[in-house]
């Protein structure tokens, strides 16, 4: 099968699908796209569904040579998009003959870009998905991060209306970010003192960040508790080590984890936490479970409900 040819891989680029769940029962993390939104629009521009399998570019630097002739839509980061040296713009899809050069450039604004094709690339599932966990080996191509000389199989498509998504609904990625936080069982082990100072600190996002999770810096908070057996942990849990200094666990985190935990980031937040880079400040607002039901009911829904602009 033809397809597209990976020409330059970039720092880190990784096949996506939606993630993989029902497993961590046998220790595999979920994986995924890290900000599933832009991941999301992606795939609807190009008349997807939701879990195709894409591209996250991370930072940037990919170069691929289209074998086919199909559309594809590159959302999330600001990353200088050329179409055989053309700028070309984001957020919309394109068409692309076979032959044609994609490069995607360094990000000037957020970290992840994600690239999609009409019909997504036909890639073989792992454990029920297509998600690339480099630390545990699976998904992808073979379970790591595309190398020169790739392969990224799709059939042909001939895509007869193009679409864009409109600007006014296009995310900034270089805006402060405010996490909200759902308390969790152990919250009370922390005193109100501690969260107190939790809640009314800013925090700034330290260079030790991936996409097992993002470590900040600032006040420290203290736990009562001098340690826990390690126990289940889902995504966006605030681990609070020894140091003090919180720990946003993203998608590939591990399956378990033995450090005390204030509360959990709502997944809409950890996407836009996933585009910052080292020093952006952050901070954290107790919402309830209740509001962050409502809060993704309603993004749900007016994704769902928003109208594309027809561009061709």
């Amino acid at each position: 099968m033809s397809g597209f040819l990976v020409k330059q891989p970039g720092l880190l680029t990784l096949i996506q699908d939606a993630g993989r769940y029902g497993q961590h029962r046998i220790g595999l993390t979920t994986g995924g796209p890290l900000d599933g939104e832009a991941f999301n629009w992606a795939n609807r521009l190009c008349g997807n569904e939701l879990d195709a399998s894409g591209l996250e570019v991370s930072i940037g630097g990919l170069v691929l040579e289209a074998q086919v002739d199909t559309a594809l839509a590159v959302t999330g980061a600001d990353m200088p998009f050329k179409i055989n040296g053309q700028d070309v713009a984001r957020w919309c899809t394109h068409k692309v003959k076979a032959g044609d050069k994609i490069e995607l450039g360094f990000a000037t604004s957020g970290s992840r870009a994600y690239l999609t094709v009409a019909g997504g690339f036909n890639v073989d599932q792992s454990f029920s998905s297509t998600a690339t966990v480099t630390r545990e080996a699976v998904g992808g191509l073979s379970g790591d991060k595309l190398k020169q000389g790739d392969l990224l199989p799709c059939q042909a498509h001939s895509p007869t209306e193009l679409w864009a998504l409109p600007e006014s609904e296009q995310p900034d990625y270089n805006a402060d970010v405010t996490l909200r936080v759902i308390l969790g069982y152990q919250h009370q082990t922390f005193d109100s003192v501690q969260q107190r100072l939790f809640f009314s600190s800013e925090y700034a996002l330290s260079s030790r960040a991936d996409r097992m999770g993002f470590r900040l810096e600032g006040q420290p908070v203290k736990s009562q508790l001098n340690g826990i057996l390690s126990e289940g942990i889902c995504h966006g849990a605030i681990q609070i080590p020894a140091d003090g200094q919180p720990i946003v666990l993203l998608n590939d985190r591990q399956t378990i984890g033995g450090y005390p935990k204030i509360g959990s980031v709502i997944s809409r937040d950890t996407a836009h936490l996933s585009q910052r880079m080292p020093g952006a400040k952050i901070r954290f607002e107790e919402i309830s479970l209740e509001k962050a039901h409502n809060i993704n009911c309603l993004a749900q829904r007016r994704f769902i409900n928003m109208s594309l602009q027809q561009i061709a």
